[in-house]
C-alpha cells in the first residue's frame, strides 16, 4: 500500500472543492485526523463508466468502504480535550483513491488498484480496458493531494510540527484483491513509516489500543500518508496509519456500527490527546 502523495500536475480548472473538506480543530493541535476512504458517494457522471450493475456495484461499495470511520473522527473530535483537524474524503475511493500513487510507482497497479480503480476486490473488471484514467486523477485527485498539502503546512506553520493520523478499517477475512494480506490481522494495525513514525508515536497508539483487543505493526497493510512535498524531508511531520479490522465495531461487510464503536472512539481519544497535548 503506497500512502504518499502530492498533486505534480497543473491545477484543474474546474476544481473539486466539494469532493473533501478540511475542518477545523484547535489552534494549538498539530493532529490531523485523515478520513479518505469512507464514503459511498459516486458522482453521475464518474457512475456512468462503471460496469457493475447497481446491485453489484452496491456490493462493491461494502467491501471497499472503510464504512463509519468518518463517524469514528468525528466523535473523538467532539471528545477530544485539544479538537483535532480532520480532513475527510467525501467521495467513494472508487472514483479516485487519494493514497495511490497516480501513476507506474502504485504496486496496487498490478491487481488494477491504481489511483483509479479498473478491478473490484474480487479482480473482475470495474471500468473498460481502455479506460483513460487521467480526467479522473485532475479532477479529483491533484486537488485532494494539494489540499491535504496545504492542511500540513498550516499545521506545521501553526503549530511547528503536524501528525497525520490515517484512519481506515479493514475486513476480518482477505479479500482477492490483497497483495500483502497473507499476515496477521489484528484487531488493530498500525501502519508505519521508516522516517515519520516515530518510535514513540507507535508507543502511544499501542498503550491507546491496548485494552481493543491486540495490536500489531504493518500486516496486512503498511505505511502512512504524507505529502510529497514533506516525505523524508520535514521531521515536523509525523504520521501513523491506523487499520481497524471491522468486527471489532461493525457488522461485515458493510452492515451497523456495532458495541465495539465506542471504545474505539475512547482508544482513539487517548491517542489523540497523547499526541496533541
Amino acid at each position: 500500500m503506497n500512502d504518499i502523495h502530492d498533486s505534480p500536475g497543473p491545477a484543474d480548472a474546474g476544481g473539486a472543492p466539494d469532493s473533501f473538506a478540511f475542518l477545523p480543530g484547535a489552534a494549538h493541535s498539530p493532529v490531523i485526523l485523515h478520513v479518505p476512504h469512507s464514503a459511498r458517494e459516486i458522482p453521475a457522471a464518474v457512475r456512468a463508466d462503471i460496469l457493475l450493475g447497481d446491485a453489484a456495484l452496491e456490493g462493491e461499495l461494502d467491501h471497499i468502504t472503510d464504512a463509519h470511520t468518518a463517524e469514528l473522527a468525528t466523535a473523538v473530535a467532539g471528545a477530544a480535550g485539544s479538537k483535532p483537524w480532520r480532513f475527510v474524503n467525501r467521495l467513494s475511493r472508487l472514483v479516485v483513491d487519494p493514497e495511490r500513487f497516480p501513476d507506474e510507482r502504485e504496486e496496487m497497479l498490478a491487481v488494477g488498484m491504481g489511483a483509479v480503480y479498473t478491478r473490484t476486490t474480487h479482480r473482475a473488471p470495474l471500468r473498460p480496458a481502455d479506460f483513460d484514467p487521467r480526467q479522473l486523477v485532475d479532477r479529483y485527485f491533484h486537488p485532494y493531494a494539494r489540499a491535504m498539502t496545504e492542511a500540513v503546512t498550516d499545521r506545521l506553520a501553526a503549530t511547528g510540527r503536524a501528525v497525520v493520523i490515517d484512519i481506515h478499517s479493514y475486513p476480518t477475512a482477505r479479500l482477492p484483491y490483497e497483495l500483502h494480506g497473507d499476515g496477521p490481522r489484528p484487531p488493530i494495525c498500525l501502519g508505519t513509516d521508516s522516517f515519520h513514525t516515530p518510535p514513540e508515536l507507535v508507543a502511544l497508539a499501542e498503550k491507546a489500543f491496548a485494552g481493543v483487543g491486540g495490536v500489531g505493526i504493518d500486516s496486512p497493510f503498511a505505511g502512512a500518508y504524507v505529502p510529497l512535498r514533506y516525505h523524508e524531508r520535514e521531521p515536523g511531520v509525523a504520521a501513523l496509519m491506523v487499520e481497524i479490522r471491522r468486527d471489532q465495531y461493525m457488522t461485515e461487510p458493510g452492515g451497523a456500527v456495532g458495541p465495539g464503536f465506542a471504545r474505539l472512539v475512547a482508544a482513539l481519544t487517548l491517542l489523540v490527546d497523547s499526541v496533541g497535548g
